[in-house]
């Protein structure tokens, strides 16, 4: 009888035990996941539907002194901030190195011009066949030709370029596409000039230095190496009639007249020119998710990235889809149709 006692005791002591064992792990487990919400900057990233699965974005941009380099600069410090990732710039030759990187599946993100995206998509000019991993989240600020000169060089027009030692950009970059394609809307070739391939700082150094006579700048405005030598050696910008414009567009649509207004280099009056909108794009192969969060802070962050350059002012006064050049990436287009 003792024995029958002696053994129910010891069976309930180990019921028990068993019992206190088999719930520690249950608490252990919802205090790790509360830890994990809690450090996670507020938000629940633990969740993968508010997270982005990606641990790198490399986002292409351009020249350093430009607003593609400084806008990417702070959307990557945004991303890394936001989604406890390493988002970071790369700083290219522009356009169509974005694209090509893009292609090769080297960078996520990158700012490119409309007319560079356009003859991707066909296989043109810069591209020996159509580049098909490319899908667009935005159209952004637009990229006006800034094509300048030293005061008192008698460069007034785009046509007085003929016969001139001209800069058009980094070879192959999106500012050297549409240069080219201009001057060809004028009737001037590279035969016709005396063509140096160089970045805004190298042009802006040419043209103090007066190793060239004009040089095209094409950015949002304003552009800092313009800007530097507006106030230091005095410049004059080139301008583009807007009837040509208008000419050149019917076949390449993505050009369109534009004003530099008043003061921003010093000018007296609007200068007419010509701009290109420019487009925020991702590759196509880009999980939906994550191309929706990295979308949806795009457009969350527009003070913070007015704040680092002017130029971002213009992107919320734009339809963000009108003027796509390339498809829209369906993690963009989720966070579009949550906005109707």
């Amino acid at each position: 009888m003792k024995k029958r006692m002696l053994f129910s005791s010891l069976a309930l002591v180990a019921f028990l035990v068993g019992c206190g064992d088999s719930s520690a792990p249950a608490q252990n487990e919802t205090s790790t996941s509360t830890n994990e919400t809690e450090t996670s900057n507020g938000t629940e990233t633990t969740n993968g539907a508010d997270s982005v699965s990606l641990n790198l974005v490399t986002i292409g941009t351009g020249g350093a002194s430009g607003p593609y380099n400084i806008l990417g600069t702070t959307l990557a410090d945004i991303y890394s901030t936001d989604f406890s990732i390493n988002s970071r710039t790369q700083t290219t030759g522009a356009s169509v190195e974005n694209i090509n990187l893009m292609e090769q599946g080297k960078i996520e993100m990158s700012f490119v011009m409309s007319d560079a995206l356009s003859q991707a998509l066909a296989g043109e000019v810069s591209f020996k066949e159509p580049v098909k991993n490319i899908s667009q989240v935005a159209t952004l600020y637009p990229n006006v030709v800034q094509i300048i000169a030293k005061e008192g060089s008698g460069i007034n027009t785009i046509e007085d370029l003929k016969g001139k030692r001209v800069a058009v950009g980094d070879q192959n970059s999106g500012v050297e596409v549409n240069a080219r394609t201009l001057l060809a809307g004028h009737g001037i070739t590279y035969d016709d000039l005396q063509v140096d391939y160089l970045g805004y700082a190298e042009a802006a150094d040419g043209l103090n230095a007066g190793t060239i006579d004009a040089a095209f700048l094409t950015s949002g405005l304003p552009n800092a190496s313009v800007l530097e030598l507006s106030e230091t050696v005095g410049i004059t910008l080139v301008s583009i009639d807007p009837a040509n414009v208008e000419k050149i567009a019917a076949e390449h649509p993505y050009f369109v007249s534009y004003e530099v207004p008043v003061g921003t280099y010093g000018n007296d009056e609007p200068i007419k020119t010509a701009a290109v909108p420019n487009a925020l794009v991702v590759r196509s192969d880009m999980d939906e998710n994550d191309v929706y969060l990295l979308t949806k802070k795009f457009f969350e962050s527009q003070d913070k990235l007015v704040n680092s350059h002017q130029a971002a002012k213009e992107i919320p006064a734009l339809d963000a889809q009108s003027g796509f050049i390339a498809p829209v990436h369906p993690g963009a287009q989720k966070y579009f149709d949550e906005q109707k």
